[in-house]
């Protein structure tokens, strides 16, 4: 199979309304995820990774960072070779409305795609954190003669509920899709099991386009993927389950759609782990992003009671820790922390800055937040609530122009202050 041949889009106009107030001021696949990373940067990390260098990327809600970002850290590819990693904004080509669905999306750009002349083409989602070889499943899609060919994920049986479920026979065959349903089918010989649609598609190019023109033309359809286009396929017998191999490695399959702030918390969480769930650290695989010219981080004082350390945490560049502790969190680019700090499990945003005498639990403090001295977050969730968006979980959301909480800093905390200052 050429690389020419395959031509990939990237969906990633989506709200995620479930994640603000992260994405009050941007698109869900711009947010920061483990350090420097933003959600985006995993399934394009994929894309090159399998060789798949001919990527269009459909944005529309808020995505003014989202393009900066692939601006400034995506330019790795040769144009003079064919490739290219584009932005795709909104352009009303086919008539007044804005994108009404995923499937819409993709048909407001057939003029795009057609032009490129691709044999595939590979529609992926772009606010999902996995590691997948996309060249496997082209490959997969050949060998079974396939039209279309969806990737799916094995999950409990009982969870199956929460996803979109794939039936399929002993050939791998789609003969069902069902969304979310309250009772599940299982996988062939595995009755606890089923496969849940990862929202990963490749499509034989002239059934695409077929597809797309005939759901556009009906108004009863919901212009989306799922709920309309792979069902309307399904009968043509030439629809494929393509079962995830996972290239991260580790004894569970990793994919993960944190759609929520506490699926976004506890993924994030995980990665301060010894051994975490997710590998970040794999020279195989490796996860690209825009790093910014930052110097390295840095840790300050070493004294007994002001001792700028960090246990458990992903410490990014251009971070200043002065006689503070941070335990089990991620300090994305560029945040300071002044003395007498004490953060955990966190997500601190680029360009925070954290305030002398500050405690900070269980938080997220978005992109240039300033805390101030005293500051006290995830103590008083009563108070938090009063304040911030507090997440089911109890996860505290800090957004720019919100005052926390002051605390009392006692006598102790004071005079330790004095003496240091004394000392310079």
């Amino acid at each position: 199979m050429r690389p020419e041949d395959v031509l990939v889009i990237v969906l990633a106009g989506g709200v995620g309304e479930r994640l603000a107030p992260l994405t009050q001021d941007r698109a869900k696949p711009a947010v920061y995820f483990g350090g420097p990373y933003r959600i985006i940067d995993f399934v394009l990390s994929n894309c090159i990774n399998s060789g798949l260098r001919r990527v269009f990327i459909a944005t529309q809600y808020k995505s003014l960072s989202l393009n900066r970002h692939v601006r400034q850290g995506w330019t790795i590819v040769s144009e003079e070779l064919g490739e290219f990693i584009e932005i795709l904004p909104p352009q009303k080509r086919v008539g007044e409305q804005w994108y009404q669905g995923t499937a819409d999306a993709v048909y407001q750009n057939l003029y795009s795609i057609v032009r490129e002349e691709p044999r595939y083409v590979v529609v992926l989602a772009g606010d999902h954190v996995y590691k997948m070889d996309y060249l496997r499943m082209l490959r997969f899609h050949q060998e079974k003669d396939a039209t279309v060919t969806m990737a799916a994920i094995e999950v409990p049986i009982d969870d199956g509920r929460r996803f979109g479920i794939v039936a399929v026979d002993d050939s791998d065959r789609v003969t069902g899709f069902l969304e979310k349903p309250a009772n599940p089918p299982s996988m062939p010989g595995q009755p606890h099991l089923a496969l849940a649609s990862m929202g990963i598609y490749v499509f034989n190019s002239d059934v695409l386009v077929r597809a797309l023109e005939a759901d556009a033309a009906n108004p009863a359809s919901q212009h989306d993927f799922g709920k309309n286009i792979i069902p309307s396929l399904i009968p043509d017998g030439r629809m494929f389950a393509y079962p995830f191999y996972d290239e991260n490695k580790k004894a569970a399959k990793y994919w993960r759609d944190i759609g929520t702030l506490d699926a976004y918390f506890e993924a994030n969480m995980d990665l301060c782990q010894v051994n975490p769930e997710f590998n970040l650290y794999d020279p195989e695989w490796p996860l690209r992003t825009y790093m910014p010219q930052a110097p390295p981080a840095k840790f300050v004082f070493a004294e007994a009671r002001r001792r700028g350390e960090a246990q458990d945490s992903l410490i990014s560049q251009g971070c200043i820790v002065s006689g503070s502790l941070i335990h089990g969190s991620i300090l994305c680019p560029n945040v300071r922390v002044h003395s007498f700090c004490q953060i955990e499990s966190s997500i601190l945003m680029p360009g925070v800055r954290v305030g002398r005498h500050a405690r900070i639990k269980r938080a997220i403090i978005d992109r240039d937040v300033h805390i101030p001295r005293g500051a006290s977050i995830g103590y008083d969730l009563e108070e938090d609530r009063r304040r911030h968006t507090v997440s089911e979980g109890g996860v505290v959301v800090v957004a720019p122009g919100e005052e926390p909480l002051i605390g009392p800093i006692d006598d102790d905390a004071l005079r330790l202050e004095a003496e240091a200052d004394r000392r310079g």
